[in-house]
């Protein structure tokens, strides 16, 4: 849920701060007083995009926030993505300044902007009356059916995803297997000759600066020598070396320590420092038993470094020498396979062509079960989204989803498959009982365009709900008995997920839980004070005005008073 946005400096907002509750909230007020800049905001802190002339004339900068109350999984995929959540709580955060620069904090933390947009589609479903319009394009209405498809929909493609990918890799491996006829026997050439050179070093994983290391202590070893010996006579082995004067200083202080207890504190800090070079002066005796010249062992070091280097001059593309070893690691576990491809001729393509045939076999069998969930989907999302559009003055239109799918038993080959499947998916509507079956993009206007959205919204969150739905235009065209129905549906909707609308019509208003009127003050601008929430007298006042022009009309008020009447 949105618990609260916070804007500042954007367009003719100054300042404002919404709390928002549960349930079905509008925001109306008079053309150009800011309501749209509220959906502005919303869009700008989902990581939408940043133009700097949205920032207001006089400011430096815009910022704009949103607190969201999350679910588990959400908390989840926000900790993923390095986002915090503090008792079930998110700030998502976004500012830009007059030069264009823009920045977004999830949490506290910063973050791409994109992660602002990935997090906001678990969160917020926005309908402006391009989302109306999105519905007319086909992928859109593929995208509508697979999400009421639900769960056992994406395991389904999960499964068509993975043979696709499987059957894609097998086909492109044998394509580069006949396209590389000619230069076969060189390219085998060249693998066989990495592979041997690779066989004779086998580097491991971060030798090259093990190595490094190694070689310049063993070059060094005389003046490791001198200077550890130096630096252990000093510390121990010397008269009045430092440990002995420390021990000294320690003892004098513990002689004293009790007449004042502030000497604890000087105590406490020598004592530490004596201890702490004791085992300084006992570590630089271990090393120097330990510090052997080892003329052979340098020697080896030196000449497998040596190898190495050659290897990666070779073989390698250009970076670090740990980076060029794990690279080359990985490409010698995959240089077998690639000669086997290649040595194995017509013969090897002859298996590989077998081994697609069968992987086809899979990927036909996991299209068919897409196929087969869709069509039952179709058939519910159809009679479920028909009954809503009937409850929204749309009494005699019928809607049709409908599935075409290839004959699969047919195919020889995945022409037109997709990463989604080889359905094609097609919404139309039908206004009249034997009336022909028109495209949405043909036979819907305006308003019912926003209609049949709403009713599509409406049956998707009875079985995949998002916890919050904004709507701005749903009842664009709309009026009289139909926006009535709008209000009553929004209404609905709002029992299984918060609504927020922007609205000018009085009917949808009324069935509103909660009313925020945005005005501006009398110098144009939009500041704290000008984002009221309203209710009793002063929300009939608006409903009033909204309805006649002005809120003084008592006929205006009385049918203000009828309308909020309607609502349970």
């Amino acid at each position: 849920m949105l618990e609260e946005i916070s804007i500042r400096g954007l367009g003719v907002i100054e300042e404002a701060t919404l709390e928002l509750g549960p349930g079905f909230t509008v925001l109306t007020g008079e053309t150009g007083a800011g309501k749209t800049m509220v959906l502005t905001a919303l869009s700008l802190v989902l990581g939408g995009k940043a133009d700097s002339t949205l920032v207001r004339k006089g400011r430096e900068r815009l910022s704009v926030s949103a607190t969201f109350l999350v679910s588990k999984d959400v908390e989840e995929f926000a900790e993923e993505v390095g986002a915090a959540v503090e008792d079930g709580t998110i700030i998502l955060t976004r500012t830009l300044s007059g030069d264009g620069k823009s920045k977004a904090i999830a949490g506290g933390v910063s973050v791409p902007a994109g992660t602002l947009n990935e997090l906001g589609e678990r969160l917020i479903e926005v309908h402006g009356q391009s989302a109306s319009m999105s519905i007319t394009k086909v992928a859109k209405q593929r995208e509508i059916l697979d999400r009421f498809a639900g769960s056992i929909f994406s395991s389904a493609l999960g499964d068509y995803q993975e043979s696709f990918a499987a059957y894609n890799s097998m086909r492109s491996r044998i394509a580069a297997l006949r396209s590389s006829a000619a230069g076969r026997e060189k390219e085998i050439a060249g693998l066989r000759e990495f592979a041997d050179a690779f066989s004779k070093v086998k580097p491991r994983p971060g030798e090259a600066t093990d190595l490094l290391q190694e070689i310049s202590r063993l070059s060094s070893v005389e003046a490791l020598r001198t200077g550890v010996e130096d630096s252990a006579r000093l510390l121990f082995d010397e008269e009045a070396s430092v440990i002995d004067s420390l021990a000294q200083a320690k003892r004098n202080l513990e002689s004293v320590s009790r007449k004042d207890p502030k000497i604890g504190t000087i105590l406490a800090a020598v004592s530490e420092s004596y201890f702490l070079l004791s085992d300084a002066a006992q570590g630089t005796h271990a090393y120097l038993h330990d510090l052997e010249a080892d003329p052979e062992r340098l020697e080896v070091a030196q000449s497998r470094r040596a190898d190495i280097n050659s290897l990666l001059k070779r073989y390698a593309v250009e970076g670090e020498p740990d980076d060029q070893i794990r690279e080359l690691i990985s490409r010698a576990e995959e240089v077998e396979g690639a000669i086997e491809d290649l040595s194995g001729g017509e013969e090897r393509i002859t298996a590989m062509e077998e081994e697609l045939r069968a992987l086809f076999a899979t990927l036909i069998k996991n299209a068919e079960a897409l196929s087969t969930i869709r069509r039952s989907s179709a058939e519910e999302l159809s009679t479920a989204v028909t009954e809503e559009i009937h409850l929204l003055s749309m009494p005699h239109t019928q809607f049709f989803c409908t599935v075409i799918s290839p004959e699969y038993q047919k195919l020889t080959g995945p022409d037109g498959f997709g990463m989604m499947g080889a359905d094609e998916v097609s919404m139309t509507i039908q206004g009249e009982q034997d009336g022909p079956k028109v495209q949405i993009s043909k036979g819907a206007s305006g308003g019912e365009l926003s209609r049949i959205m709403l009713a599509l919204e409406v049956v998707l969150a009875s079985s995949q709900p998002v916890g919050t739905y904004i709507f701005d235009e749903v009842d664009a065209g709309v009026g009289g008995r139909a926006a009535i129905e709008v209000g009553r549906r929004l209404h609905e909707l709002s029992r299984q997920a918060q609504v927020i609308v922007v609205t000018h019509l009085p009917q949808v208003a009324a069935w509103a839980d909660s009313h925020f009127i945005v005005q501006k003050n009398s110098d144009g601008v939009v500041s704290e004070s000008d984002v009221i929430p309203v209710s009793g007298d002063a929300r009939i006042e608006e409903i009033a005005r909204m309805l006649a022009g002005h809120e003084d009309s008592r006929s205006a008020r009385e049918h203000a008073s009828e309308l909020l009447a309607m609502r349970p």
